[in-house]
């Protein structure tokens, strides 16, 4: 058999205010080929299917294509939900969908509740191995923890609960057949490597976990992380099918093939999938950044622009945007002698010794350089009449 890992879709995101719909739906088109092409059995999805709990409706539609097609491929189903996933409107229909080859484990007694695949030229036989793939949805501990038998609600204490009920069904399995165990699970292991764009899976705490709670098992399909990575042979995080954020620009973004028989699991190997669009993350002086060669790979991408230049460049966002069209983030951090740190707005504001500083002082602070004379004459006439006005009533 081939089952193909894959997470965190978030159907429906955007890129910092882009659509990103019809990417989305370019990477579906490529993972239904690829399933086509390399005859994949069981498609993973391990959580995070949607980027809201409230999905719109052409997101659920996307969604809806995707089962219909992959399953139209010959391929069987397998997903769980994640934390920015709601369980309970995203398990809806779980037993119909089952008998269409979609299996959705999101709920906490299914915990224990394997997808079962026969394995061998003897599939038939009761006693012949099997696949056995488990869905650990993301567990919010503050919700589960009494429901897991769990005194402390932490991230750690409600998946070692969660994996010591897998681990209880695979032994009772176990002893009439071989059982082949694959954990699907959405948190955040110890060892993986974070980006911008996932949210923290704690509040004021620390919530990963230990790579050891999931010793024993065959393999186990990680999601939650968008950068896809290799904790240990048998444990892996598949990372998004597109990046979305611009930390995450040098990811090369995939998936696993995992092979399994009746010995069990085989070989893994990664699966690319092509970006729709190029992420560029530049930095330098404006008019560096508007005339250098260097930079023109970055025409078409979307870019993230950090100006170093001393003060402030007037219309920066315009100008740069006319090499740059998807110019989507514009950040400043000057360099150089005359870039000193400045004092803070409110202590710049205490010292300032009329109207006038005043209101120069706020132009300074919120677009990066200082007002200039035409600027200031205009600002002391605006004053002047208010004053005027004032005195007349």
């Amino acid at each position: 058999m081939r089952l193909l890992h894959t997470s965190d879709w978030h159907l429906g995101r955007s890129f910092h205010g882009v659509g990103m719909l019809d990417a989305q739906r370019a990477f579906i088109d490529q993972l239904v080929a690829f399933v086509r092409e390399e005859s994949v059995d069981v498609v993973l999805i391990a959580g995070d299917v949607y980027d809201r709990a409230l999905p719109g409706v052409d997101v659920v539609g996307l969604l809806d294509d995707a089962l219909v097609r992959l399953t139209g491929a010959g391929a069987e189903v397998v997903l769980t939900s994640g934390n920015h996933d709601s369980a309970i409107r995203l398990g809806f229909a779980s037993r119909l969908l089952e008998r269409g080859g979609v299996h959705l484990r999101t709920r906490l007694n299914e915990l224990d509740v394997p997808v079962l695949f026969p394995l061998g030229d003897d599939a038939g036989n009761e006693a012949a191995p099997v696949l056995a793939i488990y869905g650990i949805p993301w567990l919010e501990p503050r919700l589960v923890a009494e429901q897991l038998g769990v005194e402390t609600a932490s991230h750690f204490e409600v998946t070692r609960a969660a994996t010591e009920r897998i681990r209880a069904d695979v032994r009772h399995r176990s002893q009439t057949r071989t059982v082949h165990s694959v954990v699907l699970a959405h948190t955040f292991a110890s060892g993986g490597i974070s980006s911008d764009s996932e949210r923290d899976l704690s509040i004021g705490g620390v919530g990963a976990v230990p790579l050891d709670l999931f010793d024993g098992f065959g393999y186990t399909a990680l999601g939650h992380l968008h950068g896809r990575q290799e904790l240990s042979p048998a444990v892996r995080y598949s990372g998004s099918p597109l990046a979305y954020s611009f930390s995450e620009a040098k990811h090369r973004k995939g998936s696993w093939l995992v092979e399994v028989d009746a010995e069990g699991i085989g070989g893994v190997r990664e699966v690319l999938w092509d970006a729709p669009r190029t992420l560029a993350v530049l930095r330098g002086k404006l008019d560096e950044l508007l005339e250098s060669e260097d930079f023109a790979w970055a025409e078409a991408a979307y870019c993230q622009i950090t100006l170093t230049d001393e003060a402030r460049p007037a219309q920066a966002m315009d100008r740069l945007r006319a090499r740059f069209p998807d110019t989507l983030v514009l950040g400043f951090d000057p360099d150089g002698p005359g870039a000193a740190p400045k004092a803070s707005y409110s202590s710049r504001l205490a010292e300032a010794e009329d109207d006038l500083s005043v209101c120069c002082g706020f132009l300074d602070h919120v677009r990066g350089r200082p007002a200039s004379d035409a600027e200031a004459a205009v600002l002391a006439e605006a004053l002047d009449a208010v004053r005027l006005e004032g005195v007349s009533l």
